[in-house]
């Protein structure tokens, strides 16, 4: 009894030491992550590569399977992949199992190894721009040292990168004589040392680099990451920005707050939430866009114009804080205040509408005798009659007209003193008058001639 108290004692024990100190699961065997590199490569797709190396690196694992296939993409995310891959002292294996073309093929070219499945393809990776037009001779050069750099980081031959970037190498010999761009099979990947082997999936590959036994652990996108991935692609965003600033241009033609503002408003957080997960940006970028429509609320309430002012400078600041690419965020906010003006045109030429916040800054009201006001008594009785001056108009002064004193202009020459005159308008509290010709001017009694 008592040595089964003693066993049972020891076991307690070493359940507890087993939960002070668990065990290292990467320590029972070899770990190797696969990731997914699929579809456009831009800056959401660079978070989610930035987590797969980090957490491969916290399980110490032994080497990192990139599943690629993809038709490119943006030039500086590329970049910045290529960076994160050849900074990690983990093994990282390219597995190429359909295409890597353009972006794709600079991603793989920064990885220790290369293999492709039979029909793959890399390369065709000249630099354009959104036009699809070949980009500057500035940034053709930085392309160039870059698809040369990745391929000697694995001692490949740099002449096959540049000819994949540069329309100007001549290798007729593998269909990219002058004039095109050069596009690997996989045979000719591994005839020039730029695939280590061809393999029919995935499973052959681990045979292949010896890890069949291995611990191996698929790394998915998640749902956050997959839409931050969605809307960092240079052509989403730009539409949400279009959304977003229309939205809150057509909110400017309706009374209060209501669908336009909503809509809008949620184009925009949308566009910050997808740079948020994505890396792009912090929460002061967001605090400033918040603020921004604050103040643009906040002149719905208030007149002036100054607090919607500030709102659309920090909402426009914090667009641009929020890039990556300035270049490419000016262009996506000029196609988007180019549309908002547009719609605006078409909202006041052919609907007739008007902006509810001018309304605010210009004064629309009239002090008219149709709106109620009244600024003084019309005296037109007087018109016709006749009465003297009791001071020289010059043009203005003071006439008499049945010993009432009235205030009159001259109709723009000097009238003498006691002369007679006759009134030919009234307008309001202002009245007009002539003097009378006459040979024998009458001279009221106490007043002496001149």
């Amino acid at each position: 009894m008592n040595r089964i108290r003693i066993v049972a004692c020891l076991l307690l024990i070493f359940g507890f030491m087993l939960m002070l100190f668990p065990v290292d699961s990467s320590a029972k065997g070899e770990v190797v992550y696969v990731v997914p590199i699929e579809k456009t490569v831009e800056k959401g797709l660079h978070a989610f590569l930035k987590r797969a190396v980090e957490t491969a690196e916290h399980e110490n694992a032994d080497v990192i399977i990139f599943e690629i296939n993809t038709p490119g993409g943006a030039v500086d995310a590329a970049a910045d992949i290529g960076k994160l891959l050849t900074s990690t002292n983990i093994k990282t294996v390219a597995f190429i199992n359909n295409r890597a073309l353009s972006a794709g093929a600079y991603i793989s070219l920064n990885m220790d190894e290369i293999y492709m499945v039979k029909g793959a393809t890399m390369g065709a990776a000249a630099i354009i721009d959104q036009n699809g037009n070949t980009a500057g001779k500035k940034a053709e050069s930085y392309w160039f040292a870059e698809m040369k750099n990745a391929a000697m980081h694995a001692d490949r031959d740099p002449i096959y990168a540049l000819a994949m970037a540069d329309e100007d190498v001549d290798l007729p010999e593998y269909g990219a004589e002058k004039g095109k761009l050069l596009t690997l099979t996989s045979e000719q990947a591994v005839k020039v040392k730029y695939a280590e082997g061809i393999v029919n999936n995935l499973d052959e590959l681990l045979e292949l680099l010896g890890y069949t036994e291995a611990d191996v652990r698929p790394l998915e996108l998640s749902m956050a990451e997959k839409v931050a991935r969605f809307i960092t692609n240079p052509f989403v965003y730009s539409i949400l920005l279009t959304i977003g600033i229309v939205g809150l241009v057509l909110e400017l033609f309706s009374p209060g707050f209501g669908v336009f503002g909503f809509t809008g408003i949620s184009a925009l957080l949308l566009f910050f939430y997808g740079h948020f997960v994505a890396g792009l940006t912090g929460y002061e970028t967001l605090v400033l866009f918040i603020i921004g429509i604050g103040l643009i609320l906040l002149e719905f309430f208030i007149s002036g114009g100054i607090a919607g002012f500030l709102g659309f400078v920090a909402i426009i600041s914090s667009l641009f804080l929020a890039a990556d690419n300035v270049v490419h965020m000016g262009i996506s906010l000029l196609m988007a205040i180019v549309v908002a003006i547009l719609i605006s045109i078409v909202m006041i030429k052919v609907f007739g509408k008007k902006m509810q916040l001018f309304k605010k800054l210009i004064l629309t009201d009239s002090t008219n005798i149709e709106s109620g006001y009244i600024a003084s008594k019309s005296r037109l009785e007087l018109i016709g009659m006749v009465g003297h001056t009791l001071t020289m108009l010059r043009p203005s002064g003071t006439i008499i007209i049945d010993d009432e004193r009235l205030d009159a202009v001259s109709e723009g020459e000097f009238i003498g003193k006691g002369t007679k005159v006759r009134v030919m308008r009234a307008e309001g509290a202002r009245i007009i008058v002539r003097e009378i010709p006459s040979l024998d001017k009458e001279i009221p009694q106490g007043v002496a001639k001149t």
